[in-house]
């Protein structure tokens, strides 16, 4: 039996989800972003005790078929740009396509229906709020950052996390270094 879990899209969130399989001692196969495989069907007791939980934790089991599909998707953006899974020849709508085998178009119109934004949009948004974490940590500088989540150029880069966040990447590397030499001035 699989359950599709809404909002699962990180690593804590899985724990979370495993915390709570293993305080019913249900048995699962795996656990992935937004989908969990158990062993055997839950019971409706258990169904019920499980979703309660999970809402407490701002997880949701899901059951309507274009709300999973929705997931599904974000699944995969997610996945492709924390994961850098390499697609080989293939551009992101056919991957999109053979991995959730549906045409990208049916993909493309159920998303925008009910998220709003279209899958380049949702696709941009992700990869601006990887830029965002990674200049945060200091872990790499502006070129590894474009290389890292394929952009063409820094350039471009610079361009979509100023349209998305409305600073460039430069002022925002500042904002953080004011906001901590504030705070170890208030100590």
């Amino acid at each position: 039996m699989v359950l599709y879990i809404k909002y699962m899209v990180s690593l804590r969130c899985k724990l979370r989800v495993k915390e709570e399989l293993d305080k019913r001692h249900l048995d699962y196969e795996t656990i992935e972003l937004g989908m969990v495989k158990l062993c055997k069907p839950l019971s409706a007791a258990d169904r019920l005790s499980l979703t309660s939980s999970l809402l407490n934790s701002g997880l949701e089991l899901m059951d309507d078929k274009k709300a999973i599909l929705i997931e599904k998707i974000k699944t995969a953006v997610i996945d492709s740009i924390r994961n850098k899974e390499d697609v080989g020849n293939l551009n992101f709508s056919d991957a999109l396509s053979q991995a959730l085998d549906y045409e990208y178009n049916y993909l493309s119109n159920n998303f925008s229906r009910i998220m709003g934004i279209t899958i380049g949009q949702y696709i941009i948004a992700q990869k601006i709020e990887m830029a965002k974490e990674y200049l945060l940590y200091d872990e790499m500088n502006l070129s590894e950052i474009a290389r890292m989540l394929r952009y063409s150029s820094v350039g471009h880069l610079s361009r979509q996390f100023k349209d998305v966040t409305g600073l460039t990447p430069s002022y925002f590397k500042q904002m953080k270094a004011y906001r901590m030499r504030i705070a170890l001035e208030d100590i």
